[in-house]
């Protein structure tokens, strides 16, 4: 059975939960890889985007794919799948998204096992991608989710982003940290 995580933005302890949630899940040896997927068209998917942006001006050295000025869609799942592979074929991949889901869920970032479907909340099937998945969920389901992607807080979507970039980069050092120890760095 797959792990999952649930933490509410106004939790105090939301970072360190998502940091958890993201060692418990992530069981690969090698450094993970970062893929943000969404849009910096739509303000509710902009959530990967930002994250990314948020990860790379940190400079930290992790592989992070997905930004605010290059972004990874939906639509390029496939073609991002197939780059990470060639690029780094035994290294897990963390993904990050948007998502839509209850209204009473609108808050939340999802941390589990396995891979998201992007554009699966607007009825598209567009692949999979990820071996650890982290979601926020920025509206509710509709008729009409693109325009409540539209509708979506810019305080929420940054809100979440930066305890998901903030608990990304606890995550990763610690797991750098530990690395250097045990390689006698």
């Amino acid at each position: 059975m797959n792990k999952e995580f649930s933490f509410n933005i106004y939790n105090n302890h939301a970072k360190d939960g998502v940091q958890h949630a993201i060692k418990e899940c992530n069981q690969f040896s090698n450094a993970p890889i970062i893929v943000c997927i969404g849009s910096d068209l739509v303000l509710g998917d902009s959530l990967g985007p930002l994250v990314g942006t948020l990860l790379k001006s940190r400079n930290f050295g992790a592989y992070v794919y997905g930004t605010l000025n290059m972004p990874i869609t939906a639509k390029e799942i496939k073609c991002a799948k197939n780059y990470l592979k060639e690029m780094h074929p035994s290294s897990a991949i963390i993904a990050i998204d948007a998502a839509i889901g209850d209204k009473n869920d609108i808050g939340l970032i999802k941390v589990f096992e396995g891979s998201l479907k992007p554009g699966l909340g607007v009825n598209k099937d567009l692949g999979s991608i990820g071996d650890v998945s982290i979601i926020g969920i920025v509206a509710s389901k509709s008729l009409e989710n693109y325009n409540l992607f539209n509708l979506t807080r810019l305080n929420l979507v940054y809100k979440m982003a930066e305890i998901i970039a903030d608990a990304l980069e606890s995550y990763l050092l610690t797991e750098q940290q530990k690395s250097e120890k045990v390689s006698g760095a």
